[in-house]
């Protein structure tokens, strides 16, 4: 584990929560991410065990898929914290659009929040007694922001960057141009000269230049041939909801792919076949890759 000043402490999470990084600070405590809204008992359990009796002054999100908001309601109930998010989310929130907001679209739970503070890219905001620099990170998510702190050398990235890789590219399945904006986020970490890296999902890493080869790799391997994309997107989609319900019938897979709107447009713009088909092309995968088994008439979360 990277060496991090005592303020900043990891909760490094499953793939159905983000990571989420508590910063305290005399300034007051600031929790970046708040995991699924299934796992909120957790993430309370967490916070309130690093804090004791100290309270929780802010959320900040980088941005507001479920596994990073997910929790968010939940604190703000418990704490009564404030709430930041991407500025350009807000008109969203305050309608609670739940198809404009990703969580319809990708049949993922949200409990509806508020916001008290907007956040946009070059804005600057204290943690933890340090100065932090909010920078746009599209790709993964439009709106996405990276939190950069200069003076000690460290990035909270969220799913622009991981240790491996990085986010599903979302706005290709829906015909908006998200390759370049992975590539220039990418170009933009590789400026920052970041001493360690806080993902999303993942350990914090130091080794910046190789993670960052290896997203540089696996952006021209995807960007080569969308359909690539668009197959990990619906495994990963499919992988999400089965950590979740920790099994699904077969048939319900098909009924997904029939019905959840994501999958639905990636299987007409770039699979064709029926839902049927999909679905098993999704099971087979799912299990060659080992992220599944089938047991029986049921597909089962490994």
């Amino acid at each position: 584990m990277p060496t991090l000043p005592p303020a900043i402490h990891v909760f490094e999470r499953g793939w159905l929560s983000s990571n989420n990084i508590l910063i305290t600070g005399h300034d007051g405590v600031t929790l970046v991410d708040t995991g699924y809204a299934t796992h909120a008992a957790q993430t309370l359990s967490l916070v309130r065990h690093a804090l004791q009796a100290r309270p929780l002054d802010r959320v900040v999100n980088t941005h507001l898929h479920a596994d990073h908001c997910g929790g968010n309601a939940a604190l703000r109930d418990v704490y009564a914290c404030r709430i930041a998010i991407p500025k350009a989310e807000c008109a969203k929130v305050d309608a609670w659009d739940e198809d404009a907001l990703s969580f319809r679209a990708t049949a993922q739970q949200c409990p509806r929040f508020t916001y008290d503070e907007t956040l946009e890219s070059g804005q600057r905001l204290r943690m933890g007694d340090l100065d932090w620099q909010a920078l746009a990170a599209p790709g993964h998510d439009p709106h996405a922001l990276l939190l950069w702190c200069a003076e000690e050398g460290i990035l909270i990235s969220g799913d622009a960057l991981w240790q491996n890789g990085f986010g599903v590219v979302f706005p290709e399945l829906v015909g908006e141009p998200g390759f370049h904006d992975v590539r220039a986020t990418l170009d933009l970490i590789a400026t920052l000269g970041a001493r360690v890296v806080i993902p999303g999902h993942g350990g914090a890493f130091d080794d910046v230049q190789a993670a960052l080869d290896r997203a540089y790799s696996r952006l021209d391997y995807l960007a080569a041939d969308p359909v690539r994309n668009a197959e990990n997107a619906v495994r990963v989609l499919i992988k999400f909801l089965l950590l979740e319900r920790r099994r699904i019938p077969l048939a319900e897979v098909a009924s997904l792919c029939a019905t959840v709107p994501l999958l639905v447009l990636a299987r007409e713009r770039f699979f064709h076949g029926s839902s049927g088909e999909m679905a098993d092309r999704l099971v087979r995968a799912l299990v060659k890759a080992g992220a599944a088994r089938v047991d029986g008439d049921t597909l089962v979360d490994v």
